[in-house]
């Protein structure tokens, strides 16, 4: 059941869409009381802070949601970026985020995600703005304040964990901007983006709270900072080549408390075990208080707009000619055939089974109510594996690792052989890193986590991107190059900004 919390995600934050209003009649015209709250009457109590820190959350719903933008659907359109480029997800369609050589920096779903993250990062600092500077009394609940910061914080480093992903490059902004001065930020270079994510999930480890209670149920907490901390710092590792980063990695990953692999892999999917004990942080999809209307944002109005997401790219609904998206000829070999994942990622057409049979329509019937994991303790585990390796650790316990992930596989009911453990007694560095490569296949297939493993791999040597990677049944017209590695500024930012500089041969 979604908490009472969520139920603020359907609804416009009133800080974030203020317009002034000039007139140019008599005084008393400009005397006139406003029709509603103005930023200068608003934060005057502790619940005006919870609405704008909820408001940041709901900036997610542009990644997921249904109408988005090119007319795609926001999560098919966001779905391109996110499952395409990787080796896990295919479609029949000539889709430039997997054949590679037709992105182009107009291509409009890009500029929404740019945007997106943009708009995350912005509000997030108008609250940690306003927290800095809030009167004594206006906080009535010990530790609210420290743990709506510690919100904000890690909704930006989320929003610059995915710019870097992505884009490698983008301007960097941590403060509120007030005057035009701040206009025109330039380029980061190297893990500047990346960095930024580290403060702030480190920032935010010190903040949050190791739980909510019941009606808060999906606000990030420690856990999830701390996870999302090791996880960036793995990357900036492989990015790096950074024992260092490595060594970090597990700092942060051993803080994470409480939380267990649950028995069912399929619980991670399903819209009635959701926030499960697996779960580190997700998406909370939920309705408008009014109407869920999947061609409105939810900034749209109080209780009108989106606030589902959409998994009809992968459930064979074809809206406005996307293509469907299934699992690669890869995928599929890559398990065993007495997995007891296999039936639950992937059926015997290869159309993916996750987040599908265990659905949830929202009111109008074309949206889902079926909460994105975007943290799995899984992911964390295997992480950890190679974060253990890569640091010089104990081949035998990031061995372990992995196997807590495989064991939890063939334990579901009923109990079978498969997946089996890997022997503890190997010690090949290169053997048991393929072993965590094709484990993080098998386990995080479609959940939009293969892109951004591979891109770094990549980076790090492990592994060669070409065409042949993605083999076997690579799309004819595919036409993967280095600069690929990342994706094209978009036009509509550098049309804006002289400061920034578009990444190279786009």
């Amino acid at each position: 059941m979604k908490s009472a919390f969520l139920k603020g995600l359907g609804l416009t934050i009133l800080l974030f869409s203020i317009g002034v209003v000039y007139n140019s009649c008599n005084k008393a015209d400009l005397d006139l009381s406003p029709h509603g709250p103005t930023e200068a009457s608003y934060f005057t109590q502790q619940s005006d802070f919870q609405k704008a820190v909820v408001g940041i959350y709901a900036k997610l719903n542009d990644f997921y949601w249904y109408d988005g933008a090119d007319g795609y659907g926001g999560v098919a359109s966001g779905g391109n970026m996110v499952l395409l480029p990787g080796d896990d997800i295919t479609t029949s369609d000539l889709n430039a985020y997997e054949i590679f050589g037709s992105i182009q920096p107009s291509n409009g779903i890009l500029q929404r995600f740019y945007s997106t993250c943009y708009q995350l990062s912005a509000r997030s600092n108008v609250v940690l703005q306003k927290i800095a500077e809030v009167a004594p009394g206006i906080y009535t609940t010990p530790n609210l304040a420290d743990f709506n910061k510690g919100e904000a914080l890690f909704l930006r480093g989320f929003a610059y964990y995915y710019l870097w992903n992505y884009f490698g490059t983008a301007p960097l902004d941590t403060v509120r901007v007030t005057s035009t001065g701040q206009f025109y930020p330039p380029s980061t270079t190297g893990t500047q983006l990346l960095d930024q994510s580290i403060q702030d999930f480190t920032d935010a480890a010190a903040l949050l709270p190791t739980s909510w209670d019941a009606s808060d149920v999906g606000r990030a907490t420690k856990n999830a900072a701390y996870g999302m901390l090791g996880k960036s710092l793995v990357f900036r590792g492989s990015w790096k080549k950074s024992t260092e980063d490595f060594s970090a990695a597990m700092v942060a990953f051993g803080k994470i408390s409480g939380v267990t692999l649950v028995p069912d892999f399929g619980d991670n999917f399903n819209a009635k075990t959701e926030n499960n004990n697996e779960s580190l942080f997700e998406y909370q999809a939920t309705q408008a208080q009014g109407l869920d209307n999947v061609w409105l944002d939810n900034d749209f109005d109080i209780s009108v707009g989106n606030a589902s997401v959409y998994w009809g790219f992968y459930s064979g609904q074809s809206q406005y000619g996307q293509g469907i998206f299934v699992g690669t000829a890869k995928l599929k070999t890559a398990f065993n055939p007495a997995d007891p994942r296999l039936p639950i990622t992937m059926d015997s057409t290869n159309a993916i089974q996750k987040y599908i049979t265990t659905d949830a329509l929202d009111q109008v019937g074309v949206g889902s109510l079926n909460n994105p994991r975007l943290l799995r303790y899984a992911d964390v585990l295997l992480l950890q594996a190679e974060a253990t390796l890569q640091s010089g650790g104990s081949t035998s316990d990031a061995i372990g690792f992995i196997n807590q992930v495989r064991t939890r596989a063939r334990s579901m009911v009923p109990a079978g052989t498969e997946p089996a453990d890997f022997s503890t007694a190997e010690t090949s560095t290169a053997v048991i890193m393929q072993w965590i490569m094709d484990e993080r296949l098998r386990e995080l297939a479609g959940e939009g986590q293969r892109w951004f493993d591979v891109r770094r791999w990549s980076t790090e040597g492990i592994i060669t991107l070409n065409n042949a990677f993605f083999s076997p049944t690579v799309p004819v017209n595919m036409n993967y190059q280095d600069k690929n590695i990342y994706f094209p500024i978009p036009s509509t930012e550098i049309d804006v900004n002289v400061n920034v500089k578009q990444n190279p041969g786009y």
